[in-house]
């Protein structure tokens, strides 16, 4: 039962109506063409009959003549012969008669019934077209109804996709935003050394510039012949002389 409720739904989702439609008319069609073919096939046998009625009658009245020649010659012998034969040939007469309006009778029936069916197929086909226009038109308009309203399914689809792509966008974002937030702060720590934040850059900033002062001295210590420690505190005392007031007043001895 289930398996015959599914598919009968999916057949019904399958049907087209239009080719049911046509379908039955097909169907219309070859049902009169069996009726005009038993038409044809009563009339045929009707005339068949018709000509068998005129070689008998014309036998008849063969007989008849041959009789009555015979009973003017006075052979009242051969003459009943003749009316004997021509008796015979008027009962097979009779019975082909009867025959004639039976299959007369029933090629008028097959007429009338293959003049009512073409004209319920006449009507068929107008009410047939009617329907498929009528139909292709419905089903034209659900589908510029569906795409306006968006239901359809490609348009659907096509709305999840955009959904989608604008959820992962908006994920992507946020979570760049957080790292850049924790990176900054401190909170999260940057394995790869790269990054670093104001104050530690300024901290290496100055450590560099004092680095590099301090191997000047020591390179110009060794270029003068004096030891390097002396012209580290040599380098420093200057720089530290340098730093003092210019405006300081000098006391000379007397």
């Amino acid at each position: 039962m289930i398996f015959r409720a599914k598919a009968n739904k999916a057949l019904d989702r399958a049907e087209d109506p239009r080719e049911t439609l046509d379908y039955s008319y097909q169907k219309q069609l070859e049902l009169l063409q069996k009726v005009r073919r038993g038409v044809a096939d009563v009339a045929t046998s009707r005339k068949r009959l018709e000509l068998q009625l005129n070689q008998l009658q014309s036998q008849s009245s063969k007989l008849e003549d041959q009789g009555r020649k015979a009973l003017a010659l006075g052979r009242e012998d051969l003459a009943r012969e003749a009316l004997s034969r021509r008796a015979a040939l008027q009962q097979q007469v009779t019975d082909l008669e009867t025959q004639h309006a039976t299959l007369q009778g029933e090629e008028e029936k097959l007429t009338l019934a293959a003049q009512r069916l073409q004209a319920k197929v006449d009507a068929f086909r107008t009410k047939k077209e009617t329907i498929k226009a009528t139909y292709t038109a419905a089903q034209a308009q659900t589908r510029i109804g569906e795409a306006f309203s968006g239901i359809s399914d490609e348009m659907g689809d096509v709305g999840l996709a955009i959904q989608r792509a604008e959820d992962k966008t908006a994920q992507l974002q946020a979570r760049a935003g957080a790292i850049d937030e924790l990176l900054a702060s401190g909170a999260l720590d940057d394995q790869s050394g790269m990054h670093k934040d104001e104050i530690q850059a300024e901290l290496d900033r100055i450590s560099g510039g004092s680095d590099v002062e301090l191997e000047l001295q020591r390179m110009k210590a060794e270029l003068a012949g004096g030891s390097p420690q002396q012209a580290i505190e040599g380098g420093t005392g200057q720089a530290q002389s340098q730093q003092q007031p210019q405006d300081t007043p000098r006391f000379d001895k007397q």
